[in-house]
C-alpha cells in the first residue's frame, strides 16, 4: 500500500462515520509534512451548517492547528471529487496537491462536472491524484444512497 492508499483509507474511516451519523458519507485528511494537520467527515445535518462538507471541516481543523488560513504546502485527501465550494475554499486555502477517491459526475469541481481547481484563469493551480480506491469510495457511497432510497429522508 502506497502513502496516498494509506490517508485515503483514513478518509474512508471518516466517510463510514459519516454514513453512521446520517451524512453522506464523505471523509477527508488534511496533511502537511507527513503528519495530519486536519480531519473532517460531512457534518451538514448534525450542524446545520451547509458549508459543514468533509473538506471544509478538515481544511478548518488544519488551519487551527497550523494556525494559518494558508494551508500552502498541504495535501488534502478526500473520499469524493470535491463540489465547486469546496473546491474554492482549497483554491483559497492554497491546498498544493489533492488526491481523491470517486469522480462525483453530478457536482464534480476537479475536472466531472466543471473544472473549478486548476481553471487556467485561477491565480493557484495544484497538483491532482484521481482516482485512488475508487471503488471503495464510490461503493460506500452507493450502498448509502441505495439504503436512503429504500427509507427516504427529506434532508437528504
Amino acid at each position: 500500500m502506497n502513502e496516498d492508499e494509506g490517508y485515503l483509507r483514513l478518509a474512508l474511516e471518516q466517510a463510514r462515520l459519516a454514513a453512521e451519523a446520517g451524512e453522506v458519507p464523505v471523509g477527508s485528511i488534511v496533511v502537511y509534512a507527513g503528519e495530519i494537520v486536519g480531519v473532517g467527515r460531512n457534518a451538514v445535518l448534525a450542524t446545520l451548517d451547509p458549508t459543514a462538507h468533509a473538506e471544509i471541516v478538515a481544511m478548518r481543523a488544519a488551519a487551527q492547528r497550523l494556525q494559518n488560513y494558508r494551508l500552502t504546502g498541504c495535501e488534502l485527501y478526500t473520499t469524493l471529487e470535491p463540489c465547486s465550494m469546496c473546491a474554492g475554499a482549497m483554491i483559497h486555502t492554497r491546498i498544493s496537491r489533492l488526491i481523491y477517491g470517486a469522480a462525483d459526475p453530478k457536482a464534480g469541481a476537479a475536472g466531472s462536472v466543471v473544472e473549478v481547481v486548476n481553471h487556467p484563469q485561477l491565480n493557484h493551480q495544484m497538483k491532482i491524484t484521481s482516482g485512488v480506491l475508487s471503488e471503495q469510495c464510490g461503493e460506500l457511497l452507493r450502498a448509502f444512497f441505495r439504503e436512503r432510497r429504500q427509507s427516504p429522508s427529506p434532508d437528504l
